[in-house]
């Protein structure tokens, strides 16, 4: 029998001081997976209950939520009011923090979550009073449209009855883990209501042209500013509706319509009214993504009837260009009656905002109906004579209208916050002091001799600078959430455009098709009826009667509208809906230029058998127009052989594509940057410096031919004189020294995806600046195609970089003989839970191109199930 003294042969080979060690090792090990799983615990935690059974209140039946394998809903109910609120329910299971965030932006409310980061915004959205609009509106809106509003209230307000804010997201426990001591206040119809606002704002129209072309006009002069501004090339591109005109106050799409003559431009600031211009941008830039920045915002969407398709039925196609964000902008869901009536009469699916009950983009069993943004004239800003408490209007002292508003700052001291405003609307020029005063560089020595200073001596002495005020056609309360729901419910062509008539803000171009082979257009939106003497390309002179709006919007009736039109083909990329000279009441001089909306008629016109297929591969054509323009003149530049010369043989094969893999595009783009900012830095105040999109498309078609264009010219050099050929070869030699060392001295191993990257940053934690919370919740690293201004509109800013800045926020192909054939994707996934399967699961199939199914049909629908949720009535 062995001594119970003598070590046995393994405990010889373990010294103390190892087993001790191995004894921590493991109590370590056992730590952190303690820690894990409390951390997995943690994150799951808000993640939705999406199988078995749920009772929730205000119920007055059972609610069926069927899942496919992506996480998207399709919900069914058996009356109007369980339907829509269980999506509030479904919409908060998945999004909650995202529609929290929301309500808190469009109420000017940020900063009581987020500090001082949160004040800006704040300071802009209470000047413009949304929240208050938003609360006029619910008043003004039918019946049906508030009991609906108010049904998803309660199943919102049910999702968060008895939850704690760590199960409803990870961001409110790291929040709280900051010091944060909140509980979500109950939903309201005005919260839904009041984020129609902020996609108005997202898609305002002219504003940012608005300030640019005042700013240039007093640094280069107007026939140069015309330069940079160039008119609609209607012989080139064509609008959207190439027929009809309005007679009798009507749009008649048989009339031949005659314009109206030109309004007045008015007359440009002096130093104080251009420098108030520029920090009123500098302020409209530090909006957030969350809300939009309203540059560079675009959409594709066209139908074609039957006898261009492969099955004989009409095909719509849409996809709406919008900022990047995380969780994205839209949200896909199925809202079904069990039985149709007049007490429940939806049966669609499509895309949803979280936060909104009903379907914005999508199809019902009958119609399918699709948007772009109509881009009209609905702001103008106003250069104000303000003395003290009172402005000059129509040769009379009149007082300013005075609001004063608390912002709570969590972490510091309250902000009081005093909005002034003249009957044109509130004072942009007060958030001045909040400017970021780089990249303004507006002096009186940088301005014209010539430019005369109306407001020369109307300093407002609040500022220093001219009194800047803002009118706008959504801060005066319309019923535009009556549409949404009313669209959802259409059933033909007449049902479809007595829907939009309510449809004020934003302005949008309608794609119709319908199950009985008919396709159509409608432009919408509450577009101001200007007097004479403003044609809205400037800022106006707010003290003379002449410049200011009627009151009145042009009549729904008089919008240009199309049915069946002879081409059976009608393609919107925010290009101009109608040419002017055949249509009286004025829109807009700043449309789209027509790039993609070309490019996407050729495509269609060319093929008489289109396919899904087909359409959805039109929808990521990235052909480039300025490519095509540019590169016959940089394949003519002299450059020295071999290393430089690399690039420029590139693009001799280069098919003016801009795949993710090319690397001509690469070369080209970088090149095309360069141009742009060898062109124009030296002259340009940087505010106003060029972002690369469809408008310097034209600008710099236009000067190619003329190499001695003083454009071309850097006047910084005092000792020589730089021609076209001069601006091209320094372009080339530099993209070809930024792209060795951006990715390779081998030419041949460039991509443009490499450089053209898709990231995915959530617009609250993700920005937080700090690393580790921002990795939390941010994704990114997908390479893609595409660019600004191209069909496939994965835009970038060339101001900042190659990162894509805007993109197709879904794309969608809706065959209307089998809707069930019908194909969707999204920017990101249903899911607003970071580490969520859903999170962003349809992203990688984004980025190559790829769409899902979208099944409408009950039993199609139950095929693909993944999860069925049964919820059902309290009690």
């Amino acid at each position: 029998m062995a001594d119970l003294d003598t070590p046995s042969p393994a405990r010889a080979r373990w010294p103390r001081w190892l087993r001790w060690t191995t004894a921590l090792g493991v109590l370590l090990v056992l730590v952190l997976v303690a820690g894990l799983t409390t951390a997995v615990v943690g994150v799951r935690r808000s993640w939705p209950q999406t199988g078995g059974e749920l009772s929730i209140s205000g119920l007055d039946g059972e609610v069926r939520v069927v899942r496919d394998d992506h996480g998207i809903p399709q919900i069914y109910a058996d009356s109007t009011h369980d339907l829509m609120l269980a999506q509030g329910f479904v919409h908060a299971q998945d999004r909650f923090f995202e529609m929290d965030v929301r309500r808190h932006a469009t109420a000017g409310r940020l900063s009581e979550l987020f500090g001082e980061s949160g004040l800006e915004t704040d300071l802009v959205v209470r000047t413009l009073g949304w929240r208050e609009v938003a609360e006029k509106e619910v008043a003004m809106l039918r019946p049906a449209t508030r009991s609906a509003l108010d049904a998803y209230a309660e199943g919102v307000n049910a999702y968060l009855e008895g939850r704690s804010t760590s199960e409803m997201s990870l961001e409110y426990t790291l929040l709280g883990i900051t010091g944060l001591d909140y509980q979500p206040e109950q939903w309201t119809a005005v919260d839904s209501v009041a984020w129609l606002k902020a996609m108005a704002w997202d898609l305002r129209g002219n504003l940012e042209e608005e300030i640019g072309r005042s700013i240039a006009t007093a640094t280069v002069g107007e026939d140069r500013t015309q330069d940079l501004y160039p008119g609609y090339p209607y012989a080139a591109h064509a609008p959207i509706v190439q027929q009809g005109g309005v007679a009798d106050g009507v749009f008649d799409q048989d009339a031949t319509g005659a314009g109206a003559g030109g309004l007045a431009r008015p007359p440009v600031g002096g130093a104080a009214t251009v420098r108030a211009l520029a920090k009123v941008r500098s302020v409209l830039d530090g909006m957030p993504a969350l809300l939009g920045r309203g540059d560079g915002i675009g959409s594709n969407a066209w139908v074609v009837d039957g006898d261009h398709t492969d099955t004989g039925a009409p095909i719509l196609a849409n996809d709406p260009h919008l900022g990047i964000s995380l969780p994205g902008v839209w949200t896909q869901v199925g809202l079904h009656c069990r039985t149709l009536s007049d007490e429940c009469p939806y049966d669609v699916a499509g895309f949803s905002f979280s936060g909104v009950p009903g379907v914005v983009i999508g199809h019902n069993r009958d119609i399918a109906w699709g948007f772009t943004n109509l881009g009209p004239d609905v702001t103008d800003l106003y250069v104000e004579r303000v003395t003290g408490d009172e402005w000059e209007y129509d040769g009379q002292r009149l007082p300013l209208t005075r609001r004063t508003e608390k912002i709570e700052v969590r972490g510091g001291k309250d902000v009081e916050l005093t909005v002034r405003a003249t009957s044109h609307g509130p004072l942009l020029s007060d958030l001045a002091r909040f400017a970021d005063e780089d990249g303004i560089e507006i002096t009186e020595d940088g301005l014209l001799d010539q430019v005369d200073a109306v407001a020369d001596g109307q300093q407002d002495e609040s500022t220093g600078d001219a009194a800047i005020s803002l009118a706008w056609t959504a801060l005066t309360p319309r019923p535009t959430a009556d549409a949404l729901l009313a669209l959802d419910r259409a059933s033909d062509w007449t049902s479809f455009h007595k829907a939009l008539s309510s449809f004020a803000a934003p302005g949008q171009n309608v794609v119709y098709a319908d199950t009985e082979g008919h396709i159509g257009y409608q432009a919408t939106g509450a577009v101001p009826i200007r007097r004479p003497g403003n044609d809205g390309r400037l800022p106006a002179a707010g003290w003379l009667k002449e410049t200011d709006w009627t009151g009145e919007v042009v009549p729904y009736d008089a919008l240009p509208n199309v049915l069946d039109p002879d081409s059976g083909i009608i393609a919107t990329a925010n290009q101009a809906v109608i040419d002017p000279t055949r249509y009286p009441p004025y829109l807009t001089s700043d449309w789209d230029l027509g790039y993609r909306s070309d490019r996407i008629n050729r495509l269609l016109a060319a093929d008489d058998e289109l396919s899904v297929e087909g359409m959805a591969a039109i929808q990521l054509d990235d052909r480039s127009a300025i490519g095509e323009a540019l590169t016959p003149y940089l394949l003519d530049v002299e450059l020295p052989r071999g290393y430089y010369s690399d690039g420029q043989r590139l693009l001799k094969s280069w098919n003016y594509q801009q795949d993710a893999d090319s690397a001509a595009a690469a070369y080209f783009n970088v090149v095309w940057r360069e141009v742009l900012s060898r062109t124009f830095s030296d002259e340009l105040p940087k505010v106003i410096q060029p972002d690369g999109g469809d408008r310097w498309f034209a600008v710099v078609s236009a000067l190619l031919p003329r190499g001695k264009n003083p454009w071309w010219d850097d006047v910084r050099t005092d000792d020589k004189v730089e021609r076209r050929s001069d601006i091209l070869r320094d372009a080339m030699i530099a993209a070809r020294d930024e792209l060795t060392a951006l990715e390779s001295p081998n030419a041949e191993e460039w991509t443009w995806g490499a450089l053209h990257e898709l990231e995915l940053r959530s617009s609250t934690l993700g920005e937080s600046g700090i690393g580790i919370v921002e990795r939390l919740f941010n994704r990114g690293g997908w390479e893609v195609g595409g660019g600004g201004s191209l069909v496939n509109a994965t835009a970038w800013d060339a101001r900042t970089g190659y990162q894509v800045a805007t993109a197709p926020s879904m794309r969608m192909v809706v065959p209307m003989d089998d809707l069930d054939a019908a194909r969707w994707i999204n920017l990101t996934g249903i899911s607003g839970h970071a580490f969520h399967p859903h999170y962003t699961d349809q992203t990688d199939l984004w980025a190559r191109g790829q769409t899902l199914p979208w099944v409408f049909s009950e039993k199609a629908v139950d095929d693909a199930a993944e999860d069925v949720l049964l919820l059902k009535p309290e009690g």
